[in-house]
Parts: structure tokens; sequence; C-alpha cells
């Protein structure tokens, strides 16, 4: 299937060096729909939307925000901590609005698993359902974030 102008430029937004460094692929060569629908049909099966994935991950985002004294205790359970650097970042499927760079880290203690994600991941996630492709620096398994967020 031959690709349209609009998705050849985003394919080359998602490559490395082109709005980030370590780009937003990784090792996977898959083509970008194929990423989105391998992980559309895992949440699928695991009963969840992009929506509920990212709204648990902006709540974490804006709690972690807030706080300027390093990690915070959420729900005594999950200890979140923001890592923020300076600049923003734009969409790499062209959709309008600029995000903060920087970096969430969020350990839910009952189950002692990790995630990491950065503020354009929530975008990419409830309006894409691109979770990045695998091997890629910021790849959000779907899986594992089911057993973190909830």
């Amino acid at each position: 299937m031959k690709e349209t102008p609009k998705e050849l430029k985003i394919h080359q937004n998602l490559m490395s060096g082109t709005m980030s460094i370590d780009g937003f692929l990784g090792n996977d060569e898959r083509h970008f729909h194929e990423i989105i629908e391998a992980d559309r049909n895992e949440l699928k099966l695991l009963d969840i939307s992009t929506d509920e994935i990212a709204d648990r991950l902006e709540y974490f985002t804006d709690k972690a925000f807030e706080s300027y004294d390093g990690p915070v205790i959420i729900d005594k359970k999950y200890k979140v901590f923001y890592d923020s650097f300076r600049g923003k970042i734009l969409c790499p499927f062209d959709h309008p609005g600029v995000y903060r760079k920087g970096s969430i880290t969020l350990k839910n203690l009952q189950n002692d698993l990790e995630v990491c994600w950065t503020p354009l991941n929530i975008h990419l996630i409830r309006e894409h359902c691109f979770f990045e492709g695998k091997g890629s620096t910021h790849r959000l398994e779907p899986t594992i974030l089911s057993k973190v967020l909830f």
C-alpha cells in the first residue's frame, strides 16, 4: 500500500534525528500503522482504552509536577518523580500542540513494577494510540502499563 504524502511526513518525523535524537520507532521495523494496530489489539485483550491509560498518566504527571522536593507517594501505592528538561517538543503526527520535555517515573509499590514516560507520550497514546516502536527509548508496553497504573 502506497503511503500518502502526510503518512510519509509522519514516518519521517518518527525516525531518529528528525524531531528527537532517538526517534519514536526504536529498532521496530514495522510501519507505524502496524505498531498502532498491534497495540490496539493488545488493549482490546486487556479491556482498557487509550483514554483510561492517558488519564492515569496525566494524573500522575500532574501530581509529580506539583512536587518540588523529589519523589512523592500517591495513594499509598505509587512513588512518582518528575524530571524536567528545558525545551518543548511537537507531535510527530503533525497534531497541534507543544509538549514539555521531561520524564516521569512511576513505581507501583505493591508489585514493584516501574514505568517512565514523557508528557508527549500521554498525547501520543490518547490521540494516536501510539505507544512507540519496540526498542524505542520511551516505548510503553500496554500490558505493563495496565499492571503499573491500575
